[in-house]
């Protein structure tokens, strides 16, 4: 099995598990949003800080849908440069977030993530999309 076509289920799976657990957190976001809180927070601090959080997992899944469609429609499914970067990061993420939820990290750290796991690898796909079905560029 040669290494590109290695990358491809690899880069699902983590895609898959970057996925799961940003689906998790929406369940699970009372406790990183109270510890992002002070002792004695008002509700209306608390609606605040909840709805920073919700918008951020949001703006994550709009991310994952632009990758997705680069990925399904074959733009960036063999390009290795975009495999390996999206499969180092996503699994960044998924280990990231994963403490995240367990630790109680407050909501400002799920930005930092968010920049770095979900904005560049998204940002990336989409210079391939735009190179592939605008520029008609060859997809590798």
């Amino acid at each position: 099995m040669s290494i590109v076509s290695s990358l491809v289920p690899a880069r699902f799976l983590t895609i898959t598990a970057h996925l799961v657990i940003v689906i998790t957190i929406f369940w699970s976001r009372e406790n990183n949003v109270k510890a992002s809180l002070p002792l004695d927070f008002t509700q209306e601090q608390y609606d605040d800080e909840d709805t920073k959080l919700v918008v951020a997992l949001a703006v994550t899944l709009g991310l994952f849908s632009v990758e997705l469609v680069g990925f399904f429609t074959g733009v960036s499914m063999f390009n290795c440069s975009q495999g390996l970067l999206s499969l180092v990061v996503h699994c960044t993420a998924a280990v990231s977030l994963s403490f995240y939820v367990f630790q109680k990290w407050e909501c400002w750290t799920y930005w930092v993530i968010f920049a770095f796991c979900s904005v560049l690898p998204a940002f990336v796909e989409l210079l391939l999309l735009i190179a592939v079905f605008g520029l008609k560029k060859k997809a590798l």
